[in-house]
């Protein structure tokens, strides 16, 4: 038959029960012909446990360290699931990243996967083992363990259907598909049959978290086919493609992230250079900026507002201060307590009145909006975290109530 992958979350490993369910939809797979390769993430909350734990020993651990007690989450997960494997009779191994040879920048805790080296791999499925590997991490030129983020095993999944050219790649969750929106926070959320690759992206890169937004990059880059299925129910998912079969006419989804805050540089010299200063800085600390605006200040001067994750705050503030007088700047000025809301689709592109619909969303709901950022598929707005799930099933209710 083909090469598939398959890659199974947290949420569907968290126990003895749903591991052995696990290991019957690989088996399935395996028993039409197919050869297979599983990632498989930590168990249920094993990654916040672990962060409790090194927070008793040490709150401010190396971020090495963490990656080195992190790794062994995926690692219970793979070997729990070839035994599972092997008490039904079939052929299957477990391998660590450093076993496959999946090497990634040496960016502790959110390294980026750099190549695959496919040797043992490919010694595994001649052999017609089910290979079942640890998602989430790789190791450095130095040979040390690395994690990519959160989310990282949707990118390890991808990245090794694109190494073995599979012929399917399939995530697995404990939901149907990708909805319009969270179905947590808007029941009447739809389910889509599927998505284009960028308006994929732009929701995962938003806080829609059925997929890691870099697995969604390498699956379009090397165009990964591209599936979102539930562990749970045997019912049809969502095929991520290049182009969708239905002419958009209105958007994909609704997304929220809650998990930034914005700073503010207030009094920068008004001078050619200076957001290269600024952001050039934060680079090479590997801070990661996302909506930027820039304002013109009194006498001469300017302000640069900007979104991070909430976790670069304080070290974000620190690397600030300590160049201040290098920036030249006033005050900082920072706030935890937001959310951002965006609205993705194709039709944003062709549509007029989009973006005004969106806004008379947030206004009949009495919303106010603190910052505005747009692409061609994307609107995004910045409001109080108080404000972020009214405001997702208002924007929901206005464009998928009228269809």
């Amino acid at each position: 038959m083909s090469l598939i992958v398959q890659k199974f979350g947290g949420s569907s490993v968290r126990d003895a029960q749903r591991i052995q369910n696990v290991a019957r939809i690989i088996a399935e797979t395996y028993m039409k012909g197919n050869d297979v390769i599983v990632v498989l993430s930590a168990q249920g909350d094993t990654t916040d446990d672990l962060l409790a734990k090194a927070a008793e020993i040490n709150p401010h651990a190396s971020k090495r360290e963490l990656d080195m007690l992190l790794a062994t989450g995926e690692q219970i997960s793979v070997a729990l699931c070839a035994m599972a494997l092997e008490a039904m009779g079939l052929p299957c191994v477990s391998l660590a990243a450093w076993q496959v040879g999946i090497q990634s920048t040496a960016v502790h805790s959110d390294a980026r996967i750099k190549k695959i080296d496919p040797e043992r791999v490919q010694a595994e499925l001649d052999q017609h083992r089910i290979v079942i590997v640890t998602g989430f991490q790789g190791v450095d030129r130095a040979g040390d363990v690395t994690t990519l983020g959160r989310g990282g095993s949707d990118t390890s999944a991808v990245a090794l259907a694109a190494a073995f050219r599979a012929g399917l790649c399939q995530i697995y969750t404990d939901v149907a598909g990708v909805y319009t929106t969270d179905p947590r926070i808007v029941p009447g959320a739809r389910k889509l049959d599927e998505i284009t690759y960028d308006e994929m992206l732009e929701l995962a890169s938003q806080g829609a978290q059925v997929l890691h937004n870099r697995s969604v990059e390498l699956a379009k880059k090397y165009r990964v086919n591209l599936e979102v299925v539930s562990s749970l129910e045997r019912k049809p998912g969502t095929k991520v493609k290049e182009v969708t079969k239905v002419e958009k006419t209105n958007i994909a989804g609704v997304a929220k992230d809650t998990s930034i805050s914005r700073v503010a540089l207030v009094g920068l010299q008004h001078n050619p250079g200076v957001a290269f200063q600024v952001f050039d800085l934060l680079s090479k600390h590997n801070i990661n900026v996302d909506v930027i605006l820039q304002s013109i200040g009194r006498e001469d001067t300017k302000d640069i507002t900007f979104t991070i994750h909430k976790k670069d705050q304080e070290e974000v503030e620190a690397i600030l201060n300590e160049h201040r007088e290098a920036l030249r700047f006033d005050h900082i000025e920072s706030d935890d307590k937001i959310g951002k809301v965006s609205i993705v689709g194709a039709g944003l592109m062709s549509n007029c009145g989009v973006a005004a619909k969106m806004f008379e969303a947030l206004y009949e709901a009495g919303i106010n909006i603190q910052m505005i950022n747009t692409s061609e598929i994307r609107v995004s707005v910045l409001l109080d975290e108080e404000d972020v799930n009214r405001a997702v099933k208002a924007i929901h209710d206005k464009f998928f109530d009228e269809i």
